[in-house]
Parts: C-alpha cells; sequence; structure tokens
C-alpha cells in the first residue's frame, strides 16, 4: 500500500507518494494554477502516473499549504498545518535538525524543534513579499536576468552593492537606481541576496537558532541565498536533494502514521 503527501502552495503543488517502508516512490511539482481544486486533482493523478499507481493503490492522503483546504473536500483524508509537516520531513531527511527555514514563493517561516521533533516554536512572514521567492521574482524581472541563474552569478560578485529597502517596491526602485548609475549587476543581485538573507534571519531569531539549521522551500535551490543567509546566522545549513518537497513529503510520512493507526 501506498501514501501521499500533497502541498499545495501558492505558486507551486508538490505531491509525494512513499510506499510502505518510508521509501519514495515518487513526486512531481506542478505550477498552482486558477483553479487550485482542479489543479491538485490533476498533480496528484500525474504522480500516480508517474508511479504507475491507481487512486485505490494509495491508503491514506494528507494535505498541506495554504490550499490544503480544497484538496481535502476534494480527494485527500486529512489536512495538516505546513509548519507540521515541513518540520515532519525535515527531521525525517536530516535526524539532527532542530531549526527549520522554509522560504517560499509567498511566504517565509522559521520553525524550531524540539529533542523529538515536534515543533517547539514558529515565526512567520505572509504579510508582505519582502524575503520570499516573489521578492527575488520581481528582482530578477528588474534585472532582466533568469531567476534560476541569480545565485551563480551573485557568486562572481566583487562586492554587495546595498540594497536599504525591506519593501520589494522600493527596493526595485534601488535596483533600477543602481543600474543607472552603472553599478554592476553582478553586485546588484550580491546585494539582493544579502537584503533578503537580512529579512529572513530576523524571522529565524525570533524562535532561536539551534543546529542542525535545514532550508527548504524553492528559494533554498538558490545558492546565493544560501551562503548570504549562512553569513548572517553564522551556521552552516544543510539543503534537501529537492527541498521544494519537504512539505508534501512531511504529509506523507503523517499519512503512513495515520494509515497505521486507523488500521491498528
Amino acid at each position: 500500500m501506498y501514501f501521499a503527501g500533497v502541498d499545495v502552495g501558492s505558486l507551486a503543488i508538490k505531491v509525494c507518494l512513499l510506499d510502505g517502508e518510508a521509501k519514495l516512490v515518487a513526486y512531481n511539482i506542478e505550477k498552482t494554477m486558477a483553479k487550485v481544486r482542479e489543479a491538485s486533482e490533476e498533480a496528484f493523478k500525474h504522480c500516480l502516473g508517474e508511479a504507475g499507481l491507481k487512486p485505490s493503490d494509495v491508503a491514506y492522503i494528507v494535505a498541506t499549504g495554504y490550499g490544503r483546504n480544497l484538496a481535502a473536500s476534494s480527494f485527500a483524508n486529512e489536512k495538516i498545518t505546513e509548519i507540521t509537516c515541513h518540520s515532519r520531513g525535515a527531521r525525517f531527511l536530516f535526524p539532527k535538525c532542530y531549526t527549520v527555514i522554509d522560504v517560499g514563493g509567498q511566504d517565509s517561516k522559521a520553525i524550531r524543534l524540539d529533542d523529538t521533533g515536534r515543533v517547539l516554536k514558529f515565526a512567520m512572514n505572509d504579510k508582505c513579499a519582502a524575503g520570499t521567492g516573489r521578492f527575488l521574482e520581481v528582482m530578477a524581472e528588474a534585472l532582466g536576468v533568469k531567476l534560476e541563474e541569480m545565485g551563480e552569478i551573485s557568486l562572481k560578485s566583487e562586492r554587495k552593492a546595498p540594497i536599504t529597502s525591506t519593501c520589494t517596491v522600493f527596493a526595485e526602485s534601488e535596483v533600477i537606481s543602481l543600474l543607472a548609475s552603472g553599478e554592476n549587476p553582478v553586485n546588484i543581485i550580491a546585494g539582493l541576496h544579502e537584503a533578503i538573507a537580512k529579512r529572513i534571519s530576523s524571522l529565524a531569531k525570533q524562535v532561536g537558532i539551534r543546529s542542525d539549521v535545514v532550508m527548504t522551500g524553492g528559494v533554498a535551490k538558490n545558492v546565493g541565498v544560501v551562503r548570504a543567509l549562512e553569513e548572517e546566522i553564522k551556521e552552516k545549513i544543510h539543503v534537501p536533494q529537492e527541498p521544494q518537497i519537504v512539505g508534501a513529503l512531511g504529509a506523507a510520512l503523517i499519512a503512513r502514521e495515520k494509515a497505521s493507526q486507523k488500521a491498528t
């Protein structure tokens, strides 16, 4: 029997399928479309197709993320908060993890775990684009570079151009002004990564940083942000092989447990 976790995020839907031994059988990541419920259903079906499975092969499904209510009302058995699911996924991948920093498309969160892996404390930024993937998207557009290339580009910088504003709109204006003054775009990107790292680090410090630190979410794929954040918090950051699916993985692990409890 198999178990599924579906993380319905603001920009992407992530699905993970586990077998009875908690081995990852398949996963996929798809864009969140306007019709969130239908998009979640399709993402789940696509993941089943990749694994060669039918819906009846899945014993239990847990939904998480901002759209978890829609998924739960459609095909999932239960909904669990993303704080719990990210914590569970991160601790599964990194057994010594005590601090989880998740930076997604439109929110960021810091989570402190206790010795058993339970959530001890968390802080979240879901009211402002600063410190999220959307911040980087806006800046990539202003600079005329590809979002996925920003991390590697920033590593070539000679210095970090100062970005003083924490507001996405004002920071974009700063970037345009810096370009107009002849500043090297590479240095601007490094400065942007430092700015986002400062924002995220202040969130992490609210919960108290303890090693090991694990970073999840799509922004964790940006090596420039990871390096800048390591400098800010003075800790090595562990990044999963596919950081975007950690919430869905945690949801699938919980689904496996729920199914086991119902069977006994």
